[in-house]
């Protein structure tokens, strides 16, 4: 029996998102849409591993071991919604840009392709702080704020994600600035308060200077802290002194799940509007040619600025909806 599917523009439904990270990728049922329980996992997430080395086929194959274990779930969304994916690198329309925690052969990927390829359904990717961003501003600690948000994720690197009343500016990459003559996500990620044994005031320290340093290029109206260790906020966010207010993602570790969703929708959403603008668009040129045709047959004009004009809309509709829309 063929799965009910909801229609992403009104009220609820649920699709798939997959957090791929440097140690493990995880993926959910996603409750999308307006109301309660929206913006939520639909049952347990389902995690595996990170293959190493972190390969593109590598990565893809695991990819599809948890797609097919939602898929098995009673209840697992329609396949012809799109599944969102967040990766760890910037990625722009599709293509990964960047490697920092991943293997050097992600660079100059098609990871949409590769994955949409894989799973033999559309698949959208998003970079794994745009994502944990994304689902913080619409459905947890940022939801109804103005002005700038920064959604800062800590764990195997540093993650973040801008937003400025709610839209993303996508793949900041504020791990990679310097901090104590370093790259920044290796002296204060939670990865490297593992790795160096700080206590929670010496890691605090080091999260002072490096929020300290970002919050005097950006003076956001909000700053987000999401990762693993949201989930202890009390051991690190009393012990900062800074301008702007700070707080734990509400969503803790399944942000970039839900963003990862949301992202995709988003994205077929996007989609839909265009298709549909096109449509009138081209309506229009086809109504103006037929007006024509029945003006001359009648001895009468139409101008040939008003066809013309009706054509040219088709036309630079035609050509907007044919670019990428990230």
């Amino acid at each position: 029996m063929a799965k009910k599917t909801t229609d992403p523009s009104t009220g609820k439904f649920t699709t798939l998102g997959v957090d791929v990270g440097g140690t493990g990728m995880k993926g959910g049922v996603v409750r999308l849409g307006e109301g309660p329980k929206t913006g939520r996992l639909k049952g347990e997430r389902h995690r595996i591993p990170t293959p190493q080395p972190a390969t593109p086929d590598a990565v893809a194959s695991v990819l599809k071991e948890i797609v097919d274990e939602l898929d098995s779930r009673k209840g697992a969304p329609s396949r012809t919604l799109p599944v969102g994916v967040d990766f760890p690198a910037a990625i722009h329309q599709g293509v990964c840009l960047t490697a920092t925690n991943m293997d050097p052969s992600w660079i100059g990927t098609d990871v949409d392709t590769l994955f949409s390829e894989t799973l033999k359904r559309p698949v959208s990717t998003v970079n794994d702080a745009d994502a944990a961003g994304l689902a913080e501003v619409r459905y947890g600690a940022g939801k109804g704020v103005q002005g700038t948000v920064l959604v800062i994720t800590l764990g195997t690197g540093i993650g973040s994600g801008l937003f400025r009343d709610g839209e993303l500016v996508p793949n900041l990459e504020l791990g990679t600035i310097e901090l104590d003559g370093a790259v920044a996500e290796t002296r204060a990620s939670a990865a490297a308060r593992d790795r160096e044994d700080l206590d929670w005031p010496e890691y605090a320290e080091r999260l002072q200077r490096y929020f300290s340093y970002v919050e005097g290029i950006f003076y956001p109206d909000l700053i987000i802290v999401g990762g693993g260790i949201s989930k202890r906020p009390e051991d690190y966010l009393p012990l900062l002194d800074l301008r702007s207010p700070i707080v734990p993602a509400a969503l803790k570790n399944n942000a970039g799940i839900v963003g990862a969703a949301l992202w995709a929708t988003d994205a077929l959403a996007g989609t839909a509007a265009r298709q549909a603008l096109l449509g009138t668009a081209r309506k229009a040129a086809d109504q103006a040619l037929a007006q024509r045709s029945v003006d001359e047959s009648a001895g009468a004009t139409i101008t040939d600025q008003a066809m013309h004009k009706a054509v040219k809309k088709a036309a630079k509709v035609d050509k907007a909806v044919r670019k990428p829309s990230r």
